[in-house]
């Protein structure tokens, strides 16, 4: 665990994705109508996602919770984008910034947020202990996390490139 004063906090997505993501990182929608939301399909079909599915995160609905919340917390990275949707409750990832010091962004109903691939990222619940979010992929899932340090996979150097562009 980290420190708490070395946790940028930020809502939602109104900080800090300039430093962070090549990709346009975030929407807000109508989480009570994503079964049938002509703008949640439209995003899809711009953005190739072609495969999603539905998790819900909470002791009762998911199993071995302990061992995936653990997981989700641990800091690591993906070869491919993660998309997030969130249908019901709240959560933070936590992202890296330049300096490799943490932003905390709040997720809440409604909030959509793509995390480039490369970038260390970690998943937490608030203190409500649950969250129903859309998971969504380019092609087939892809679920493989690579924990820090995985600094010698494309990915990651891809997204330190795009860092530097930045600078």
């Amino acid at each position: 665990m980290y420190p708490k004063d070395t946790v940028r906090r930020c809502k939602r997505r109104l900080c800090g994705f300039q430093e962070i993501s090549p990709v346009s990182p975030a929407f807000s929608l109508d989480a009570d109508k994503y079964e049938n939301d002509p703008e949640l399909e439209k995003i899809r079909k711009e953005r190739n996602y072609s495969w999603m599915d539905v998790i819900t995160i909470c002791k009762d609905k998911l199993p071995n919770y302990e061992e995936k919340i653990k997981m989700f917390y641990e800091e690591h990275l993906h070869l491919d984008d993660e998309i997030r949707y969130i249908l019901d409750g709240s959560g933070y990832f936590d992202v890296r910034d330049k300096e490799d010091r943490w932003i905390r962004i709040f997720m809440e109903k409604g909030d959509m947020i793509t995390l480039p691939a490369g970038i260390y990222h970690r998943f937490t619940l608030d203190e409500k202990n649950y969250v129903k979010a859309m998971r969504l992929f380019v092609g087939d899932p892809v679920w493989t996390a690579y924990n820090r340090p995985a600094d010698h996979f494309e990915a990651r150097g891809q997204y330190l490139e795009f860092l530097a562009q930045t600078a």
